[in-house]
């Protein structure tokens, strides 16, 4: 089915509906995506303020066959809140929609509006002395509503799960324009079909999220946070098993670093400082938050102990203040902005069986090695089998003269995730960025039922043309 371009005439027809104070001019920063690789377009750009004015937008855009593209904060790394191509959409935009709606401290709830920025969500959540545990590097500036589309994952996955797991219910606009009102705060409702979960993670390709039921929960008494070096990619996942035998269910995050990662910062970021006076081979950053009664730097001091005795790690350090707890976080959180000043060529976001990590690790290195003398910077969320897995030109060459590589690279990473049982996208979603890649490793079971859904759902195909499923041709 053929979409219809967003032309002044369609635009003046939905400006008839809406107030003025819901158009926005159509400024670069919603036609750009964080890595550069497109830029994209919209016929109009309309920020409701309410459901009802999203449904108004939606409905208009469902009588005139023209294209939705919902957006948030804007952070999305595979390209799924731009449209480059094809008849001008609307750019939706959530950011008036930014209300705590209801906070329940004794249930653990709080209710949000979409557009609510998540680091606005961890205040309020703090605010009434619980804590709302999903974050991102991107925290100051992503939407609740695009953490929800992608069911972002983030630091905290290991413990809390990913945003599908941090949700209770929604309320959403379908593609017909009708409200959802499934904005439910119960922790079990078996009544047919999981319509919330169906939405967690479609990219806005079945309709639009507009409020959300957040879990909270009773904020860690004692907080830790230690970097430890290990002797290798085997000893940090025996490690973390060690640390959840001591610690249970109070290790919070478990993140894998590489030296490459501590090079670039040093090479981009020269005033961020560094933990180490020689930058290990590879280093793990431990955070836990323990219940009353228990001592974190204690039970990381135990915890190390035990590790060095099975010579797990060499060396390490255990933070002794809530600054140096930031400082160590600072390093971990400031990886993505070297890499991005660095420039990669070609970058992974994939997931492989927790047992499996260390030798896709190595493997990894050999067939990129057999691309071309190329660094690679490998770091991430190894409690949750996550690696960003990026490829660099060699120090003083810039990536633009590797651009020509950037599909066998991708390539070559991708097979072997694939050939290891893994995910192409772990925490990042599909977006637009990723549609081949859906098509090449996606199981066609799973996908012929992707394609029911939409049809069923969407059948003009106006959410979010494009990302996800590629559009039918004519």
């Amino acid at each position: 089915m053929t979409l219809n371009p967003a032309d002044p005439t369609f635009a003046a027809h939905l400006r008839s509906l809406l107030p003025d104070e819901a158009f926005r001019d159509p400024a670069p920063h919603y036609l750009e995506e964080p890595r550069g690789r497109w830029t994209g377009q919209a016929g109009v750009v309309v920020a409701p303020s309410t459901a009802d004015g999203v449904a108004t937008v939606i409905r208009a855009a469902s009588e005139a066959q023209v294209g939705v593209v919902p957006y948030g904060g804007g952070t999305g790394l595979v390209g799924g809140q731009v449209q480059a191509d094809g008849p001008a959409p609307i750019l939706l935009s959530l950011e008036r929609m930014r209300k705590v709606r209801a906070v329940y401290p004794q249930e653990n709830v709080m209710v949000v509006e979409a557009g609510a920025i998540l680091s606005d969500i961890h205040d309020a959540a703090q605010g009434v002395d619980r804590l709302f545990p999903l974050t991102i590097a991107a925290k100051g500036s992503a939407r609740i509503g695009g953490n929800l589309a992608t069911n972002a994952g983030g630091v905290n996955v290991l413990r809390y799960g990913n945003a599908r797991d941090l949700c209770l219910g929604l309320e959403a606009v379908l593609p017909d324009g009708r409200i959802w009102h499934g904005l439910k705060r119960l922790r079990k409702d078996n009544t047919g079909y999981d319509l919330k979960n169906l939405l967690i993670g479609s990219e806005g390709t079945l309709g639009v999220i507009t409020a959300a039921a957040l879990k909270l929960y009773p904020r860690p008494a004692g907080e830790g946070t230690a970097l430890m070096v290990v002797e290798s990619p085997e000893a940090a996942l025996a490690l973390l098993a060690l640390a959840r035998d001591h610690l249970g269910e109070g290790v919070s995050a478990f993140e894998l670093m590489h030296r490459m990662g501590l090079d670039f910062l040093a090479e981009t970021l020269p005033d961020l400082r560094q933990p180490f006076a020689t930058p290990p081979e590879w280093f793990v950053l431990i955070d836990v938050g323990l219940a009353r009664g228990l001592d974190p730097a204690s039970a990381l001091e135990t915890l190390f102990a035990e590790a060095l005795e099975a010579g797990l790690v060499h060396d390490g350090m255990i933070a002794q203040s809530v600054a140096q707890r930031h400082q160590f976080w600072e390093v971990r959180e400031s990886i993505p902005e070297g890499n991005r000043r660095v420039g990669s060529i070609s970058s992974h976001d994939i997931s492989v069986p927790m047992g499996a990590i260390p030798d896709f690790i190595r493997r990894g290195g050999e067939v990129i090695a057999a691309l071309g003398d190329f660094r690679i910077n490998c770091f991430g969320h190894l409690g949750d089998g996550n690696l960003h897995y990026n490829v660099f030109p060699p120090k003083g060459q810039n990536r633009d003269a590797h651009l020509d590589q950037r599909e066998a690279i991708k390539r070559a990473v991708h097979d072997l995730v694939h050939e290891m049982g893994g995910s192409v996208s772990a925490e990042h979603g599909v977006g637009r960025l990723k549609v081949e890649d859906l098509e090449r490793y996606g199981d066609p079971v799973k996908l012929s039922a992707m394609q029911a859904i939409k049809a069923a759902l969407d059948p003009k195909r106006i959410m979010n043309p494009g990302a996800v499923l590629r559009l039918p041709a004519d």
